[in-house]
């Protein structure tokens, strides 16, 4: 985001996003604000199809995928699966975007990347990370122009991210999974969930712009 690499803060860079994106710390923070805000109802609706065999092999797969560091090779496997499956005339491209359609049901996902940006480059400008050449309403607007070419990259991850994750599952699981994520109480459940991850996330962004500075780094945007 700040046109910059990492190697640019030198042998501290690891130490310090690791402490910031810390996420034992960022899981049980995200638990607190669920426990206070998610209704029951919509809780126990969840954790009764997680509880299912389907649920917990979706656990696993999804925790086993987590721990696969984002980037280009998760993300080309991922395509290729998606190149597959196409040739193929596969069913299951259809049923990622709907997977993808009923996690972000009311489209908050591309206005979240948008909000994580807009923070933490203006947090990294007030710090003396980066010189911005836009004001905040400048820089929204810069933001807004990317909408399109920023809504097309994120669904071809996500359908990416959702061929390789899910993989190992059938056709019929995929297609249970998806109705189970369609269900009324369960786009609930995603809702506030995809709230409160893009709400921890732009906080922690910003503490890291902040904590930066001490890295010594400057640089005209």
């Amino acid at each position: 985001m700040l046109g910059l690499s990492a190697g640019s803060f030198g042998a501290e860079w690891t130490r310090l996003s690791e402490r910031v994106f810390d996420r034992q710390k960022m899981r049980v923070l995200a638990l607190d604000i669920l426990t206070e805000t998610l209704q029951d109802d919509a809780l126990n609706h969840a954790a009764d199809f997680y509880a299912t065999d389907l649920g917990q092999r979706l656990v696993q797969a999804e925790n086993a995928a987590h721990l696969v560091e984002e980037g280009a090779v998760k993300q080309q496997a991922g395509q290729r699966i998606i190149s597959d499956l196409v040739r193929a005339g596969s069913d299951r491209v259809a049923l990622y975007r709907r997977m993808g359609q009923a996690i972000d049901s009311a489209g908050a996902g591309l206005r979240s990347v948008q909000q994580i940006q807009f923070r933490f480059l203006m947090a990294a400008s007030a710090a003396g990370i980066v010189e911005l050449q836009l004001d905040a309403d400048g820089l929204q607007a810069f933001l807004r122009e990317q909408e399109t070419e920023m809504r097309m990259a994120l669904q071809a991850a996500n359908l990416a991210t959702s061929a390789y994750t899910y993989q190992g599952f059938s056709d019929a699981e995929i297609q249970s999974y998806v109705e189970a994520l369609e269900a009324p109480l369960m786009k609930q459940v995603y809702e506030l969930l995809n709230a409160v991850q893009h709400e921890i996330t732009a906080n922690r962004f910003e503490a890291l712009a902040y904590r930066m500075k001490d890295l010594g780094r400057g640089e005209d945007l």
